[in-house]
């Protein structure tokens, strides 16, 4: 897995146009509070969100996570929601930041979370990865798992966590990014999961992916290759899908009634396997 002479690409380095979008219809049950996780990370000039509550405008706080993530709250009461968001990104956007290897970032980052159980899973890391480190570690787990899964939509619960995910052997880009990280933690490297917006996915949809910090910087690790990485946009950053989820119920009851995601780009770029790809 080697960056060549050039270095590693970045998603920034995409030179198109990205155009992306998401819609959200909830049945709202009594008073609420919700999360909502749909925006590009960082600032974006060109995008557009609204929020609408049995026809009148509805009101969102923004808030800033880790990572550039933006997170929006409705505090609300009960009736028919929807939310609208759009954005459109013209080649470069922000520069990553940089995030020193051994600080706070990569102890959170190594430890088990609620669906990356990497202690459970040391035992299979040790056996299957004895040896390995840096880039070629990357590579060979991002194939493994490839391998050893299969994709089927449907088949895995909201609840489902690595270890279940690698019991039944099947699941969504989420469970794939959870078994990455998990065995990536397991062998002492930082990982991390993102949700992002991924020109050429079928069926699209919001997509995950693992990030592991190797090198002095966070590459990233798509056991699915179900779409080019350098074309995605990255939404939200943490330790699994409870950090990244798209939408988040704090209070009282919401049903999801309708979801649609978009997400295009002018060309898609060829994705090589054993390149490293870096976020923006």
């Amino acid at each position: 897995m080697d960056a060549g002479p050039e270095g590693p690409r970045t998603c920034d380095d995409c030179p198109v146009r990205r155009d992306v979008s998401a819609r959200i219809e909830l049945e709202l049950r009594g008073e609420v509070e919700l999360i909502f996780s749909v925006a590009v990370a960082g600032p974006r000039a060109r995008e557009e969100l609204s929020a609408v509550l049995d026809g009148a405008p509805a009101a969102l706080e923004e808030l800033q996570d880790a990572h550039g993530t933006r997170l929006h709250r409705l505090r609300t009461g009960p009736g028919r929601f929807e939310l609208a968001y759009s954005a459109a990104v013209d080649g470069r956007a922000a520069a990553p930041q940089p995030e020193p290897d051994g600080g706070v970032d990569a102890i959170r980052y190594l430890r088990p979370s609620r669906y990356c159980e990497s202690d459970s899973l040391a035992p299979t890391a040790l056996a299957e990865f004895a040896g390995l480190r840096g880039r070629p570690l990357l590579d060979a787990v991002s194939s493994w798992v490839g391998t050893h899964l299969s994709y089927v939509p449907g088949s895995s619960q909201p609840t489902d966590g690595a270890v279940r995910t690698l019991l039944d052997r099947r699941g969504v880009c989420r469970d794939y990014a959870h078994l990455c990280t998990a065995l990536l933690r397991a062998l002492d490297v930082p990982a991390r999961v993102v949700s992002v917006y991924a020109p050429g996915l079928r069926p699209m949809d919001f997509h995950a992916v693992c990030e592991a910090f190797v090198d002095g910087r966070w590459c990233v690790v798509d056991a699915t290759a179900l779409a080019p990485r350098t074309s995605m946009l990255r939404i939200a950053t943490g330790r699994d899908a409870a950090d990244t989820a798209f939408l988040t119920v704090l209070h009282g009851q919401a049903e999801l009634l309708g979801l649609e995601v978009l997400a295009v780009a002018d060309e898609l770029p060829a994705d090589d396997a054993a390149e490293v790809v870096v976020l923006g």
